[in-house]
């Protein structure tokens, strides 16, 4: 009810309760990462990532919201290898290419990125935002063409 509100501190409070009780209860940690999460706590909702993935490895939600904490961090090499795994865990889960594709843009790897955003539009092909990612990324490489026939997908993409 209170995630409902937006009352973020009542869930983290909530789902302390809850581990208090049962120490090994996976929802419960994933539940206060996403809330220390929406709270901009990335160094928490790490923490509560981390032992959910303890609990439960196969994990993809935990992967891929730990992943985008550390994106939040600018770790890219810890967002890249939970985003791998996320992308282990389910291959045709678009979003976890386009997040990997954006740290490995952060970190100049721009043909890494490219590849992933492509792999992104593949899995779902009016997904704007890897449209409009890859056009940075190719901007970025000087592929001008590639980059305005991009942004031009992105915004018929968004319509």
């Amino acid at each position: 009810m209170r995630q409902a509100k937006g009352d973020q501190d009542g869930v983290i409070t909530d789902f302390t309760k809850v581990i208090e009780l049962k120490a090994d209860d996976v929802q419960a940690y994933y539940n206060r990462g996403n809330a220390k999460q929406v709270k901009g706590d990335f160094d928490g909702a790490i923490s509560d990532y981390t032992k959910a993935i303890e609990l439960k490895p196969d994990d993809l939600e935990a992967c891929y919201n730990r992943g985008y904490s550390k994106t939040s961090k600018q770790d890219w090499d810890g967002a890249i290898a939970d985003l791998t795994r996320a992308i282990e865990l389910k291959p045709d889960f678009a979003n976890s290419y386009n997040l990997r594709g954006a740290a490995k843009s952060r970190k100049k790897d721009f043909d890494g990125a490219i590849a992933d955003y492509t792999k992104a539009i593949e899995l779902n092909p009016n997904f704007s935002l890897a449209y409009e990612n890859r056009g940075k990324a190719e901007q970025a490489k000087g592929d001008m063409e590639g980059a305005n026939a991009d942004f031009d997908r992105a915004k018929q993409s968004a319509k």
